[in-house]
């Protein structure tokens, strides 16, 4: 049994679908808040499962999360749950710290309590997998080298600044109490049941409805793209092979600047979807004004995963981006019920 926090959000939903796809895989305790960006209708192909169970709840809940960990016994517990958007961060971020930087805390301390208590042999096997992000390392130049898992944090957003904060609990509580973690740092994840306030899903969304596709400062802020189904499967080896206390790199190796990425997806809906008109989506493009601290570049060196547990991503940005616009022209009944009145709030204050 495992124990995954924010399994209903894009990564942690994705897992949750990838992990119990195998009629052979051990059950899932999922423990999501559903703030914004938590939705349940991604996990709607599992509610006759009963190897997933599903709690409504905060990992910064103490009574909760103690009783969850006493109640099903898991082996390993999977922590995505995070308030994961730096726009958001700018606007309030109190929220950020409270759940990445409090609740991590909290499930950092049940967690070894619990460990605590397990018998020789489960307590051995136990593992606390960490999931984070390459923004904790800051900004990167255009001819700097990508980052590595020794690169100092340099984080320069309330949202960077929140997991940076809780990467560093997760490795202080490996180096004080023996307590069994791995940590993952990631790129930027995009792929299926991503919630639309992020680049990709928000561009496909406003190309489809014929609304303006927008774009910070001049796009050439450059990323690296990694398909969620990737990061899925690296965390995968790193739960199973991973080395206590140490932090793997997940990354795609596939850097793009942002109006690259744009205008790929407009030359796929082209061909999928066409505008009645018969012009590309491309002229929907338009530039706004940047947000403040806006990362120029990140860039992720994932040589240590590929050499010491032999990981590499299956997609290239090509096909994942092409599977990704597919999978939302195939899903309006999701990206519809995602789409709500505080969700067109919140892109009106951001955009305008």
């Amino acid at each position: 049994m495992l124990l995954v926090t924010g399994g209903a959000g894009f990564i942690g939903g994705n897992f949750v679908l990838d992990w119990l796809k195998d009629p052979k895989a051990e059950g899932i305790i999922n423990l999501d808040k559903l703030t914004y960006a938590g939705n349940l209708a991604t996990l709607d192909s599992l509610k006759s499962d009963p190897r997933h169970v599903f709690v409504h709840g905060d990992i910064g809940d103490e009574e909760l999360v103690t009783k969850l960990l006493k109640e099903h016994q898991p082996r390993a517990i999977v922590n995505f749950a995070a308030e994961s958007h730096v726009d958001r961060s700018i606007h309030g971020p109190a929220e950020f710290v409270k759940t990445n930087i409090v609740g991590t805390f909290n499930l950092l301390e049940c967690a070894r309590t619990y460990w605590n208590a397990l018998d020789e042999s489960k307590k051995a096997a136990f593992r606390f997998h960490h999931v984070s992000t390459d923004e904790v390392y800051g900004s990167l130049s255009a001819t700097a080298p990508a980052f590595t898992e020794t690169h100092p944090y340099e984080p320069n957003s309330p949202y960077s600044a929140s997991k940076a904060a809780s990467d560093h609990l997760v490795r202080a509580w490996f180096h004080t109490y023996g307590f069994p973690v791995v940590t993952t740092n990631c790129s930027n994840n995009y792929g299926p049941y991503h919630f639309p306030e992020k680049l990709i899903p928000l561009v496909i969304l406003n190309a489809l409805n014929s609304k303006p596709l927008p774009i910070y400062g001049d796009g050439q802020q450059v990323r690296d793209w990694l398909y969620v189904g990737d990061h899925c499967s690296a965390i995968r080896e790193v739960l199973a092979k991973g080395k206590l206390g140490e932090t793997y790199n997940i990354g795609g190796w596939n850097e793009k600047a942002n109006i690259e990425v744009v205008k790929t997806i407009c030359q796929i809906l082209d061909e999928l979807k066409p505008r009645a008109d018969k012009k590309s989506y491309a002229e929907q493009i338009t530039f706004v004004k940047d947000r403040p601290g806006h990362d120029r570049r990140y860039a992720i060196d994932a040589s240590k995963l590929k050499r010491e547990l032999g990981w590499r991503p299956a997609e290239t940005f090509d096909t994942g981006i092409k599977k990704t616009v597919q999978w939302y022209l195939d899903n309006s009944v999701w990206v519809e019920g995602v789409v709500s009145g505080s969700y067109r709030e919140w892109l009106q204050k951001q955009y305008n």
